[in-house]
């Protein structure tokens, strides 16, 4: 969200030169810049113990390619938190750890998403009304199931395949 008025006082912005910042908003009532603000979310590749990875189907977002566990994060919560409670929603798998894989820019959406690997005990999955279906499939056909390129399901699914072998989660309480 870019801001045309100050949130705090409602007065019209006006360009300023802010340091490294260049050009940006800034509210001459209450003397402070108005950076941009963006959605925070995470996208989590959930993977069992044979390296099988969980792909969903979500007809609101596709109706062609699959997709991987993602949500927004909600304020007090860490990326790490979220993408457990994620998982553990539109799946029904626990988290047991998490690799953090990088962050991605989504601009369609002016979202920043923070990417994970999450390692879960292959169980029955219990979808949230939000999930149309989940499989279990190799990395391999994944890569085949989501969208191509630049699409982040497919950056995420290709991160695991080339880094698979020196993944060190970290083991979450």
């Amino acid at each position: 969200m870019r801001f045309e008025y100050c949130p705090h006082c409602g007065t019209r912005a006006v360009q300023k030169e802010i340091g490294d910042e260049g050009l940006m908003p800034w509210c001459d009532r209450c003397k402070r810049p108005l950076f941009d603000i963006f959605s925070t979310c995470i996208i989590a590749l959930a993977v069992d113990e044979e390296g099988n990875v969980a792909l969903l189907r979500q007809g609101y977002i596709s109706t062609r390619h699959y997709v991987l566990v993602s949500g927004y994060i909600k304020p007090g919560e860490s990326a790490e938190e979220c993408a457990a409670r994620e998982i553990g929603e539109e799946l029904g798998l626990a988290v047991r750890g998490l690799h953090f894989t990088g962050t991605y820019w989504l601009g369609k959406k002016d979202m920043l998403m923070i990417g994970f690997v999450a390692n879960v005990h292959r169980e029955e999955f219990h979808l949230s009304q939000e999930v149309d279906q989940a499989v279990w499939v190799t990395p391999e056909e994944a890569l085949t199931m989501v969208n191509a390129h630049p699409a982040i399901s497919h950056q995420v699914v290709e991160y695991y395949v080339d880094h698979r072998e020196s993944l060190t989660p970290s083991v979450l309480a």
